[in-house]
């Protein structure tokens, strides 16, 4: 579904990815999971082309990415929920999720869309005339989450979407991760939440300093002595 060759990027003078390759095929949840500065969120930002890559390809289901504006990657269907939320926080719950269906072609399932993200996530439907900025941390990224599904993504993209989570919340966010997947939906997830990401992974690469140090399965990564010592302290 989205194959990345060899990206390079860099913001001005200083290199953030190093010739990164990455594959995403339909029905999985593959996760890049590192350090803070590892350069996860960049690949993100190039896929959305909110950034240019220096040099490499991305493809997805054989289209050039890299010949595409934002909005058009939107049209095919890859749907970004930003790191830190970016709610409206002067919308409504309701208001927040109509915004998510924009693209003309997923208006006409945006009220399908609505009573779908109610039942993925019953506490925003507890809240549907509530105003985005009055909701706690944990809520608003469920309507993050939720704004990005009123897109139809075919591939949905994920930015570090426990950040800033109680332990508790970060369990049923992962939880609502896995559903989404089994709904049909493709995800690309970015996480700094190394062991509960795994968990929940097909398939995952570790990125240090811009670079893939190890891929493989989300039980051969947790089984190895690498990302044990560095990133669960074991």
């Amino acid at each position: 579904m989205l194959r990345i060759e060899k990206l390079n990027f860099a913001y001005g003078d200083l290199k953030v990815l190093w010739d990164v390759d990455l594959e995403v095929r339909q029905g999985e949840i593959v996760t890049v999971v590192g350090a803070n500065g590892a350069g996860k969120s960049t690949i993100l930002k190039n896929v959305s082309r909110l950034v240019r890559a220096s040099s490499g390809s991305l493809r997805f289901n054989d289209v050039d990415l890299l010949r595409m504006a934002s909005h058009e990657v939107v049209g095919l269907g890859i749907v970004q929920v930003p790191e830190g939320r970016r709610i409206f926080p002067e919308m409504t719950v309701l208001e927040n999720l109509r915004m998510g269906s924009f693209v003309k072609a997923t208006r006409k399932d945006r009220e399908r869309n609505v009573e779908r993200a109610f039942t993925l996530f019953p506490r925003l439907k507890e809240r549907e005339k509530q105003l985005g900025g009055t909701m706690s941390g944990g809520e608003q990224q469920m309507l993050a989450i939720a704004r990005g599904l009123m897109g139809n993504p075919k591939l949905l993209l994920l930015d570090e979407p426990s950040l800033g989570l109680s332990p508790l919340l970060v369990k049923n966010i992962f939880e609502i991760i896995k559903e989404i997947n089994r709904q049909g939906t493709t995800i690309l997830l970015v996480e700094q939440n190394v062991y509960q990401s795994l968990h929940v992974s097909s398939r995952a690469y570790v990125l240090e300093t811009g670079r893939v140090v190890l891929s493989g399965t989300g039980a051969e990564l947790l089984a190895n002595a690498h990302v044990k010592k560095a990133f669960l302290g074991m």
